[in-house]
């Protein structure tokens, strides 16, 4: 019988459901992935051997099949080393599979069996946040899952200790949100002298959530009226300012769950090309200054939970 886990794959900004399905098969021992996994994935093999060995099990002498169901979407990132890991114990008969049928599983693994941190812990928690679960992840982004509103959230350091919590045995105390950081505007349109009419223009744009284009000689301020748009801005909104942590939490730059207050701003090179714009590739995604950008203006949709107790703070 196979051990079922849940775990996500990142799309963009998107968190898709897959299920991460390990079944032991009478044979000659080996460890297959299938599924459509990158190279991260695959080597995953190696991490979870040794993460299992570091707390003196050995596996089985069988066939180890993992699949990463829906199999026709792509897999990328180290994330799913716990959920596989878990996944294969549950199989082994160590863990209850049926305690982890209501987590989100994702992290890394160390050969030590430690569990590491990994990009997009925030998307995956407000996917658990959607589908009515719960989330496992690294403790040291336990913080940042904690954003995703009233879930459970078990940040544990390492393999052991989160077994010993699912078996009752030690409980992992629950993690806090991170304070949100203070509002960084940057540069001040009050330090700009002159060029009135292109301050007027500027405020114009940033009251009506207008296109702005600015012509002129080099040396002649466009840089640096461009800089000064985010201190004219309303502050973020909780929900503008999750959206934005969103983008950070994909590319690993968020650090110890402390959602940013401050409007994103990146002053690309004339020369960047259009896919580094709006993104592309072999696994599309969006490109470095259009994750940034995209709310510069203030408009956003975004719907998702947030703890606004924190964010008052």
């Amino acid at each position: 019988m196979a051990a079922i886990v849940a775990t996500v794959a990142y799309l963009g900004l998107e968190a898709r459901a897959v299920e991460v399905q390990v079944q032991l098969i009478p044979g000659l021992p080996a460890f297959n992935v299938v599924g459509l996994a990158d190279k991260a994935v695959g080597e995953s093999r190696e991490r979870v051997r040794g993460a299992i060995a570091g707390m003196g099990l050995s596996l089985p002498p069988k066939r180890i099949a993992v699949n990463l169901s829906p199999a026709d979407l792509p897999k990328e990132g180290s994330h799913f080393d716990l959920p596989i890991a878990l996944a294969l114990l549950a199989a082994m008969g160590v863990v209850d599979a049926e305690a982890l049928a209501d987590y989100v599983i994702v992290g890394e693994l160390g050969l030590d069996a430690r569990i590491t941190a990994s990009p997009g812990v925030l998307l995956a928690a407000l996917h658990a946040s959607e589908v009515g679960k719960g989330l496992v992840c690294p403790a040291a982004q336990g913080s940042e899952a904690a954003w995703a509103g009233e879930i459970e959230v078990i940040a544990a350091p390492d393999l052991l200790s989160l077994l010993n919590h699912f078996k009752g045995h030690g409980l992992l105390s629950p993690p806090k949100p991170g304070i949100a950081e203070h509002a960084d505007h940057g540069p001040d349109l009050r330090q700009v002298k002159g060029q009135e009419t292109a301050k007027r223009a500027l405020e114009i744009a940033a009251a009506g959530a207008h296109n702005l284009l600015m012509v002129g000689p080099p040396g002649s301020g466009k840089s640096l009226m461009a800089s000064c748009l985010p201190g004219i801005l309303p502050p973020l909104d909780p929900a503008e300012a999750l959206e934005v942590s969103m983008v950070q939490s994909v590319a690993g730059t968020l650090t110890g769950g402390r959602l940013t207050r401050t409007r994103p701003f990146r002053a690309p090179h004339h020369s960047a090309s259009m896919a580094a714009l709006t993104g592309g590739g072999v696994h599309p995604a969006l490109g470095f200054a259009l994750m940034h950008c995209r709310l510069q203006w203030g408009s956003s949709n975004c719907t998702r939970a947030i703890n606004h107790s924190m964010w008052e703070s």
